[in-house]
């Protein structure tokens, strides 16, 4: 009896073993090497040249605004809650004297620089976004190809067609997810995905990779997309800028470094078992990340912001400028402001403890001030001053779901009562600085003028914001070394 249970006990195990051997051989044969597909062929070989294909007219303009703007967000953050923790870091864990931190008179490792000059772009709220993709490209994809065109000496041509390289991916890797209404499913961050995917093909074009490493580059960016919803309960900033900019930027370059030195992957990320999107529960189509490539760039499609204050309150804030142009008011006139955004946006900025994204606050500070400065957009004490808090009182933040369908185009109507009686009506339809209804040249600059003046001086500024409009004839990317930095 004792035999044939210890017959029967074998005889289960041994077809134990050879199930178990059977599902590891499919297994194995399951996850072996795989060819990449048409959508990963052409995206790669697109990626691999771009640094040395030339970029139309508007492309090249445009970028050349946004890489100046995302530089005076750097600088003009230098002296915020995130900026003093990115310097501490750099200053403490500097390694290799490689790439610059801006605004200061630090050299990194690429990796560190990137890290923090991405911290500096999103310490508020001053940096670009793109709407479709429910992103932030500039504040990573900036840093990024800073950080690696210094660590590869390339030239301003190709440090200018890296970052256009950076805006066409990262956003379409969001908008192939779905953009807001995928943050809002999933609670993952689209900021942060966006900017790990930009950030590494900025860097990757840097780095002069080829196709195949190309392709790698991207499965080591799909290895490190992460970040989740909860920067929305950041009271400091600090962790936004990390998952907006910081950490992607740090992502993409590390990715770049790698592959550049040797490191393999995945042929195709985006196909296959396992892939990026079944991983991150895309229901778009994968068809989306090639779309109008060459055709449509991005960089194009991207807004500037002309106030420094999240991207909800801008509609109101222009709403509230031109409706005095039609009939003056000050504010001890108003009786109540009414504002209607977007709902989803609306809970973005309601009655938040930041200033430059708290609406409520900075509408009071635009019926004070007539304009809404940088200095004012991060005057926290003024938020307990008791001028702001009388007008801040009259101010009514309405959720409302006929301009959510509109999005994402951020429109607002803002309806103001005066004591009289008078009642004055106003709606945006497209915010100054955005592709509806963008700003000129000389207003990006004058912008970034005022921004970036205090910090580095009026003649430093000038020569700075002239480097970077003449990047084509920059023959190497440290030559804007001097200009960007300050000394502390």
């Amino acid at each position: 009896m004792k035999e044939h249970l210890l017959t029967t006990r074998r005889g289960i195990l041994q077809r134990a073993g050879g199930l178990i051997a059977a599902a590891t051989f499919s297994s194995g044969a399951r996850l072996s090497a795989q060819a990449a597909g048409p959508v990963m062929m052409e995206l790669s070989k697109y990626m691999s040249e771009a640094g040395s294909r030339a970029l139309p007219e508007e492309a090249l303009e445009k970028t050349k605004e946004h890489i100046l703007d995302t530089f005076a967000a750097m600088v003009s953050g230098i002296d915020l809650p995130p900026a003093r923790v990115a310097m501490q870091l750099a200053r403490a864990h500097g390694g290799e004297k490689t790439a610059t931190v801006v605004c200061s008179n630090l050299l990194c490792g690429a990796i560190e620089a990137a890290l923090a000059n991405g911290m500096l772009a999103h310490s508020d709220e001053t940096d670009d976004s793109h709407a479709l993709s429910h992103s932030h490209p500039g504040c990573a994809v900036v840093a990024a190809a800073l950080a690696a065109g210094e660590q590869f000496g390339v030239d301003g041509a190709r440090f200018v067609r890296a970052v256009a390289l950076g805006y066409d991916i990262g956003p379409r890797v969001t908008m192939t997810l779905g953009g807001l209404p995928y943050q809002m499913e999933t609670h993952r961050a689209s900021h942060s995905i966006a900017g790990n995917f930009g950030a590494a093909a900025a860097a990757g074009c840097a780095a002069n990779l080829n196709a195949q490493q190309m392709r790698w580059l991207l499965d080591y960016a799909s290895q490190q997309a992460s970040g989740i919803v909860a920067w929305q309960r950041d009271t400091d900033h600090i962790e936004k800028s990390l998952v907006f900019a910081g950490m992607p930027a740090r992502n993409g370059v590390t990715a770049a470094l790698l592959v550049q030195l040797g490191g393999t992957g995945v042929d195709d990320v985006f196909s296959g078992a396992d892939n990026f999107l079944m991983a991150f529960g895309a229901k778009g189509n994968p068809e989306k990340l090639i779309e109008k490539l060459g055709q449509r760039y991005e960089v194009t499609q991207t807004n500037i912001k002309k106030w420094t204050v999240g991207s909800p309150i801008q509609a109101p804030l222009d709403a509230l400028v031109n409706m005095r142009k039609r009939r003056p008011f000050e504010a001890e006139q108003v009786d109540k402001v009414i504002v209607r955004v977007a709902t989803s946006e609306a809970k973005t900025v309601n009655n938040r403890e930041i200033p430059d994204i708290c609406m409520q606050h900075m509408i009071a500070v635009m019926l004070i001030d007539k304009t809404a400065s940088f200095a004012a957009a991060h005057d926290k004490p003024r938020m307990k001053d008791a001028t702001v808090l009388r007008e801040r009182a009259k101010v009514q933040l309405v959720p409302d779901e006929e301009l959510e369908r509109q999005y994402p185009k951020r429109e607002s109507i803002v309806e103001v009562t005066l004591k009289d009686g008078t009642h004055l009506t106003e709606r945006v339809d497209a915010v100054r600085g955005t592709v509806d209804n963008p700003m000129t040249r000389e207003e990006v600059v004058a912008k970034c003028r005022d921004l970036m003046t205090p910090l580095l001086g009026a003649e430093k500024c000038s020569k700075l914001i002239e480097s970077v409009l003449n990047l084509e004839q920059v023959k190497k990317i440290q030559e804007l070394r001097p200009l960007l930095q300050r000394e502390v």
